[in-house]
């Protein structure tokens, strides 16, 4: 009998998507094979470069040499018309990290992101020309960054339609979907932060217009995870949005959810 065709589907969460990249090692590691890959926003960048290098290694040692000193150089301030920051460096940094202006086609996993279309609120999936451009449109949030011109469409952050792209993952062929939501629970971060609230720090506006975006789209989130063969849920709930200097932290979550969902992913493609 031949074996399910294996599609990965990485969501949403800006800092948190470095998770993803703890679940790429783990199903690295125990040799679960990825056919397909499709991603949202943070889940767009981290399933690209595991679609063009297929080395879980790698890209973490490039989040872990990328903290928040080496951000700052990557706002390049726009006149707020779309957004306060052009991504035009951040757009170059992704192309660096994956070598280059790369094309779909060139990947050596099949990959698709999603964007919304902000005029329209469709989904929009990108599977064609290029790739660094694909993922700065999946990753657009809203008012932080300028939409992104592709194809006549404005388009932002594929998180506002779907966060977890299960559904383009069926699309693309996938007869087993392995999930991955790192956008933790509303109420359950809102406990997190009372009870430490002592030292809590008042957020700045990065991470309102992120908590509102998560907040306003979190019944979205668990809907779109129906469909999903298994879902991996790395505990992420003392994470903030914008805190990529805890890379190493997000990473072992990441890690350790998958670890727990091997043997159920076992028994299932065993199924």
């Amino acid at each position: 009998m031949p074996r399910k065709k294996i599609g990965l589907a990485l969501g949403s969460g800006a800092a948190r998507g470095l998770a993803h990249i703890g679940v790429l090692a783990v199903l690295e590691k125990e040799g679960i094979p990825i056919d397909l890959i499709a991603g949202t926003s943070a889940g767009a960048a981290v399933g690209a470069l595991y679609a063009r290098s297929q080395d879980s290694g790698r890209i973490k040692e490039l989040a872990l040499g990328f903290g928040l000193k080496k951000l700052a150089p990557l706002v390049d301030p726009s006149f707020p018309k779309t957004g306060f920051i052009k991504g035009q460096k951040i757009k170059d940094l992704l192309a660096s990290f994956i070598g280059g202006d790369i094309r779909f086609k060139d990947l050596k996993i099949p990959f698709a992101c999603v964007a919304t279309d902000v005029e329209t609120g469709e989904e929009v999936v990108i599977d064609r020309g290029s790739v660094p451009e694909a993922i700065r449109a999946s990753i657009s949030v809203p008012l932080v960054f300028t939409v992104v011109k592709r194809g006549g469409r404005y388009l932002v952050d594929g998180g506002l339609v779907n966060p977890v792209p299960v559904s383009l993952a069926k699309r693309m062929g996938a007869d087993f979907v392995i999930a991955v939501n790192v956008i933790p629970d509303v109420v359950e971060r809102a406990h997190r932060i009372k009870e430490g609230s002592k030292g809590h720090k008042e957020p700045n506006l990065v991470h309102i217009i992120m908590q509102s975006l998560y907040i306003g789209t979190y019944a979205l989130v668990r809907s779109s995870l129906e469909g999903a063969d298994v879902v991996i849920e790395p505990k992420l709930g003392h994470i903030g949005a914008g805190d990529f200097h805890h890379a190493q932290e997000c990473i072992l979550q990441g890690e350790l959810a998958a670890e727990s969902a091997i043997p159920e992913i076992r028994r299932k493609l065993q199924a």
